[in-house]
This record gives C-alpha cells, sequence and structure tokens, in this order.
C-alpha cells in the first residue's frame, strides 16, 4: 500500500456541511489519489473514476462522502453516465479537476500510431469530453471552477515528449479559451502545471538525472504532490479572482 494510501481517512463523519461535490479524473493513484484526499479533507464530497480498482479506492469507498466508478475517459457515454449518476448520488457538482493524463515517450518519427492516438484521446479528447459534461452542470448551477492539470513541458518543452506536451498545451489553450467563455457565468477555469515532484514519474530517473533537475530548480528540491494538490484545493475553493491562467508549481524551474 502507498504512503498516501496509509493516510486516508475511513469514514466521512466531519460533523460539519458539505462545500459541496468535486469531480477528480484518474483519482486512484499518484497525484489523483492525493487530490481526492486534500479535497475529502477540505470537507468536499469527492467523485472519481480509473479504469482499476485498487486497495486505496477500497479503503476510501467505505466513506459515505466518496463515489468512485471504473470508467474509460475515452468513452463518451461512459462519461456522461459517471456524471449524471454523481449528480443523482450527490447532488449539484462544484469542480472538475482534469487530472487523467498517460505518457507517450519517444522520439516522434518513431512512436507508433497506437500510442499517439492512445496520448490524444485520453490527455486530449477524453478530457475535452468530460469538460463539456460538468460545465454544463455548473451553468445549471450557476457557479464552479474547473482546474486542468497541465505540466511544464507544455511551457518549455522537452525531447521525447512531443505528444504529451502538444495535449498539455492544447488543455492550456482550453483553459484561456473556457476562462473567456464561462467567466461571465462565475465559473473559473485555470491549469496548474507542476514540475518535477516525487512520483512514479521520477522513479526510474538515474540518481545523476535527478541531482542535475535539482541543481536547475532554483529551490534545491524535487517537490511533492501535497504541494501541487494544495494549489489546486486553493484554486476550486478559494482563488475566487482568478481564472484563465496557468501557474507552474516547479519550485522555479521554468523562471
Amino acid at each position: 500500500m502507498t504512503d498516501t494510501a496509509r493516510g486516508l481517512h475511513p469514514t466521512g463523519e466531519t460533523g460539519a456541511t458539505s462545500k459541496g461535490t468535486i469531480i477528480v479524473s484518474g483519482g486512484s493513484q499518484g497525484l489523483g489519489l492525493t487530490l481526492v484526499q486534500r479535497f475529502l479533507d477540505a470537507n468536499y464530497k469527492v467523485a472519481t473514476f480509473s479504469r482499476r480498482h485498487n486497495d486505496a479506492v477500497g479503503l476510501l469507498q467505505e466513506r459515505d462522502d466518496f463515489h468512485w466508478q471504473s470508467v474509460d475517459c475515452t468513452d463518451y457515454a461512459a462519461l456522461n453516465a459517471f456524471v449524471q449518476g454523481v449528480e443523482k448520488r450527490f447532488g449539484s457538482i462544484a469542480g472538475l479537476v482534469n487530472n487523467a493524463a498517460t505518457g507517450s515517450q519517444g522520439i516522434l518519427s518513431t512512436l507508433l500510431v497506437a500510442d499517439i492516438d492512445a496520448a490524444l484521446d485520453i490527455n486530449l479528447k477524453g478530457q475535452i469530453y468530460l469538460t463539456k459534461l460538468v460545465t454544463a452542470k455548473l451553468l445549471k448551477a450557476g457557479a464552479g471552477s474547473v482546474v486542468n492539470v497541465s505540466s511544464i513541458n507544455a511551457i518549455r518543452g522537452h525531447s521525447g515528449l512531443t505528444i504529451y506536451s502538444a495535449t498539455k498545451a492544447a488543455m492550456d489553450g482550453l483553459t484561456r479559451s473556457l476562462a473567456k467563455e464561462l467567466g461571465p457565468r462565475n465559473i473559473r477555469v485555470n491549469s496548474v502545471s507542476p514540475g518535477y515532484f516525487a512520483s512514479d514519474m521520477v522513479k526510474d530517473l538515474s540518481p545523476e538525472t535527478l541531482r542535475r533537475i535539482e541543481r536547475r530548480t532554483p529551490l534545491g528540491r524535487l517537490g511533492t504532490q501535497q504541494e501541487v494538490a494544495d494549489l489546486i484545493v486553493y484554486l476550486m475553493d478559494r482563488g475566487t479572482f482568478i481564472t484563465g491562467q496557468n501557474i507552474a508549481v516547479d519550485g522555479g524551474f521554468t523562471c
């Protein structure tokens, strides 16, 4: 079981009134799981989906304020059924975090077309589908917030990550346009671009590569999932005059 899973609270009996319902895509592991716990700790109801169940999800399912479902994020009908089910169980939806993503590493000229299509479907089309469905609910409610988890690779580029970077840059464009489209209806839309942080994404990097990253980072260390999640919760909860922005959480790596 992961360290994050060990810190999960098995019950939702806080005695306080819920602030609303947040949907987090890809919330069964990594940053997504940390986001789920942070929102639960902040007294939100949380609904999430992923393709596979795990021990962390099983523990959280003991809570009345948590909902998980196995969903293929590239299947529009399945996403629609998920969103409708969340609304039926928890009531109106207050916000969305587009977190689900897959990597597609390799030099573009050598990538398989199937791998390119998979990255576009999961990282872009699936997120747009979900955003379309949830923002329709936010418009009905008359308020809400969307946070797209982007990447510093969309800002500075990285060899071997062309498709991943392109999909994240596309989501940043979606952020800016949607912020203008939905702002007059009291709905905020922002991107958060994590830098290098302790996660499965860096576990295979060599010690020398990690030292090189730390030397290039003004704060001299990797970030944590909690630091990224805390900003996202702030944007959802208290950042009421912030919209259309892409905020890097990277220790100064891109400055």
